[in-house]
């Protein structure tokens, strides 16, 4: 996110979740430079298998991803059934209806990555933070694509010269606009908490498309990008919730 979302954060900064000594604890490492060699054989690369939208995450971030995940081949991800984690999720018989998770239906084509344990345990996150906020499982979609987008839901820290200016974490917020410091916004709880309660200031934001709402707390230079990943993210939820 390039510009600044100060707008939408004075409710955000007086929320009871905002963490002062404990806010890294008990929690997965921020993904470094210097750590993406402890990843080993962890991940799938964040390669769409649909047809990809033409705007996506700026050079910067493609970068970082693919650099603290190993780059596959789009024939590789395709291999792998892991498109929502579905191995990895019991399945649950009161499943949110599709409707509640995507009341306006899909926007564009469509992309689609392999989820590893560690995006698994990030939607995890998010979905948790979507119900105990109160923004319901469509919150949880807009939450769980916009973190597909940003950081195709990889909790990012600091990536040196691949960084986008201080963009850090799961939603690849800025400290420098105000989300907090860079040990809260790679805390998956606080990051979504975060995320979440600039949405909840987003009038209407239940009615609006799901590009419409993660642009207005965002703010990035690539609006259109979110819808891609919007089927992915109800699937997700739909597992998870």
């Amino acid at each position: 996110m390039k510009q600044h979302v100060t707008r939408w954060l004075p409710a955000v900064a007086k929320t009871a979740y905002a963490k002062t000594t404990t806010v890294a604890q008990n929690r997965r490492a921020a993904l470094t430079v210097a750590g993406v060699a402890a990843l080993g054989g962890l991940a799938f690369a964040p390669t769409a298998v649909a047809a990809p939208v033409t705007s996506g995450p700026h050079a910067g971030a493609v970068a970082a991803i693919d650099l603290a995940t190993g780059k596959k081949t789009a024939t590789e991800a395709a291999k792998s059934g892991l498109t929502t984690g579905g191995d990895k999720v019991p399945a649950k018989a009161d499943r949110p209806a599709r409707d509640k998770l995507m009341p306006h239906g899909v926007e564009g084509a469509q992309s689609r990555i392999p989820l590893d344990d560690a995006q698994v345990d990030n939607a995890k996150a998010i979905v948790e933070a979507a119900k105990e906020t109160g923004v319901g499982e469509r919150g949880a979609v807009i939450g769980v694509a916009t973190s597909l987008q940003e950081s195709k839901l990889y909790n990012l820290g600091h990536l040196g010269t691949y960084n986008d200016h201080d963009s850090e974490g799961l939603f690849q917020q800025r400290p420098s606009s105000g989300w907090g410091s860079s040990e809260q916004i790679t805390d998956p709880e606080y990051a979504s908490k975060a995320f979440f309660g600039a949405l909840k200031n987003v009038g209407g934001w239940r009615d609006l498309p799901l590009t419409s709402a993660a642009q207005t707390v965002q703010v990035s230079a690539y609006p259109y990008a979110y819808a891609q990943w919007e089927e992915q993210a109800a699937d997700i939820v739909q597992q998870l919730w």
